[in-house]
């Protein structure tokens, strides 16, 4: 999925839920940034003993053009293709890596987070299992690994006929190395809210996909989530979405039709500052970096990328802020996912 589900239907959601605008807004904006983390490494300060470790969980678009960097990129599971687990034991382990929606391990991680929702960063925490919840959608059918299952070709539109209009982009793109590796070889078609469209996978079984139907129904399973999160009971019986607000976001969803992302996002948020869903108008923005960020707040830089040696200023607010909770609550999540959960269901990985 991209910044319009991940941050403005979030958001969205999380009113719907119950939560009151500024924790929705931390919600929101950690299950973007999810996507927007692209560095790693020991942050350290001027005039202080402080030292931060962060991990990333993104990567940079130069690594499309280093296969090999991004083949090895430790972020793809534990932040994008959630493995399923299989449906039995005994499965081959890529079956157990591909993506299902709301699978027995995507369910286990959403109730670990609830459980876990008395620490700080426990709001941050909630943001990027949404987005990691949200995806089980978007990349079913795919794994977080360089295998032929992620293999597509024969893509066809809504009709069923074929589309000639992604096979021509494919036929020179730059990542063509790099096809077999998530859904690269599809490239944006499963975070498009709005598409209809089908494929052939690489065990030539035929995929059909109703991106609208499912965007939607995660966004019901995410509101679920996240009242259960306010109960703190993960088991708890809830409504999720409820009229007229559920069919304001499927109409959204399957109208708003532009190809650029950061439009459609714009056009979410318009429609919250417009007071279009029963919480009232709310005025939300996202920035990733710079002015108005959470890394420039806890950091005081302005800055893409960090260099490596660099050195930053401390502040008191540095161990309270965002960006701090944010990166706390990533590494949790990663250790969760990859030490405590997978091996469950007989995955271990390094």
């Amino acid at each position: 999925m991209q910044i319009d589900f991940h941050h403005g239907v979030t958001y969205v959601v999380a009113r719907l839920a119950g939560f009151h605008h500024p924790e929705s807004e931390i919600i929101a904006y950690s299950a973007q940034y999810v996507d927007d983390a692209i560095n790693q490494g020991v942050v350290r300060f001027k005039n202080s003993k402080t030292l931060f470790q962060r991990i990333s969980s993104a990567h940079r678009m130069l690594d499309y053009r280093n296969f090999e960097t991004l083949a090895k990129n430790p972020v793809w599971i534990p932040f994008h293709f959630l493995p399923s687990g299989g449906e039995h034991p005994d499965q081959n382990i890529v079956d157990k890596l591909i993506c299902r929606p709301n699978s027995p391990v995507a369910q286990a991680m959403v109730r670990h987070c609830i459980l876990q929702k008395n620490h700080l960063h426990g709001l941050h925490r909630l943001g990027i299992t949404m987005h990691v919840f949200a995806d089980t959608w978007a990349h079913q059918g795919f794994a977080g690994i360089n295998h032929e299952i992620n293999k597509v070709s024969e893509l066809v539109d809504a009709d069923g006929q074929p589309d000639h209009h992604l096979r021509d982009r494919l036929a020179g793109y730059f990542v063509s190395k790099a096809l077999p590796l998530g859904h690269g070889g599809a490239l944006s078609y499963p975070d498009r809210p709005y598409l209809i469209w089908g494929y052939t996978n690489g065990r030539k079984e035929i995929v059909r996909r109703h991106n609208p139907h499912d965007f939607l129904t995660a966004a019901d399973e995410m509101c679920k989530t996240m009242q259960r999160y306010r109960l703190g009971d993960p088991d708890a019986q809830v409504s999720g979405l409820v009229e007229p607000d559920r069919s304001y976001i499927a109409h959204l969803i399957s109208s708003l039709t532009s190809p650029d992302k950061k439009e459609r996002h714009q056009q979410w948020l318009h429609h919250i500052s417009q007071g279009k869903f029963s919480f009232g108008a709310s005025q939300v923005s996202y920035i990733d970096k710079g002015v108005g960020s959470w890394k420039h707040s806890a950091l005081g830089t302005d800055s893409a990328e960090d260099d490596t040696d660099e050195i930053f200023t401390y502040q008191n607010s540095f161990l309270s802020s965002n960006w701090k909770l944010f990166h706390e609550a990533l590494q949790t999540h990663r250790l969760f996912i990859l030490r405590d959960l997978l091996p469950q269901y007989g995955i271990r990985l390094t």
